[in-house]
């Protein structure tokens, strides 16, 4: 048995559509604040709280310097190969 699509059914069908997306449209308002405080607040303790870091340091004088890591020194070895000097050839 065959059915056919009637005019009224696809006038629903659009209906409800547009419904189920304005239905999110405002569901999507409403909720969009809190997931945006949890996506920080997750995006904060992830990366070290940030604020609370730098709090805790004792505040410095101005012109003060401070070198929080020492860098390290590079050697190298001067005994690595035979230096070859290369001349043009006309």
């Amino acid at each position: 048995m065959l059915q056919f699509a009637s005019a009224v059914g696809l006038v629903r069908t659009i209906l409800i559509l547009i419904l189920i997306y304005f239905g999110i449209k405002i569901l999507a308002r409403l909720f969009s604040p809190f997931l945006m405080k949890f996506i920080i607040k997750k995006t904060e303790e992830r990366f070290g709280g940030g604020q609370f870091q730098q709090q805790n340091e004792p505040p410095k004088k101005e012109g003060e310097v401070t070198i929080d890591k020492v860098p390290k020194t590079k050697s190298s070895n001067k005994n690595v190969g035979d230096y070859i000097d290369y001349e043009e050839i006309d």
